[in-house]
């Protein structure tokens, strides 16, 4: 049986830093997004369209009421990408939901991209 996989992620911008941490399970994936330490925010959950049927991706808030436009958003993202159920956690200090959300952006993409290079394991 195969492990969760867990990626960390972090850029400066700004004078601050924002952090991802990236946890893959075998049917979800979850993102933990912060300003300048790790922390839980306000946390959505989507699930990806049905593999045979029609409809699109589908999200809500499970807590907070700050940030819920980039959870939400990052949820959906996810889980369409990974075609998996997706929990994102968004928290912010100082800076505004819209200017993190191109910085979180970056550190999503970096998360993918690093596990398009990873090589596979031998067994």
């Amino acid at each position: 049986m195969e492990r969760a996989k867990v990626t960390k992620e972090e850029i400066q911008q700004h004078d601050t830093r924002f952090l991802a941490v990236y946890v893959e399970s075998k049917n979800s994936c979850m993102v933990m997004l912060s300003e300048r330490e790790d922390k839980m925010g306000t946390l959505a959950i989507a699930v990806p369209k049905p593999k045979e049927g029609v409809g699109a991706v589908t999200s809500s808030v499970l807590l907070g009421d700050k940030n819920i436009i980039s959870a939400r958003m990052f949820a959906e993202y996810i889980a369409s990408k990974k075609t998996k159920i997706a929990l994102v956690s968004v928290y912010l200090e100082k800076v505004s939901e819209i200017q993190a959300q191109e910085f979180f952006n970056k550190l999503i993409d970096r998360i993918f991209k690093g596990e398009n290079q990873k090589e596979p394991e031998a067994t």
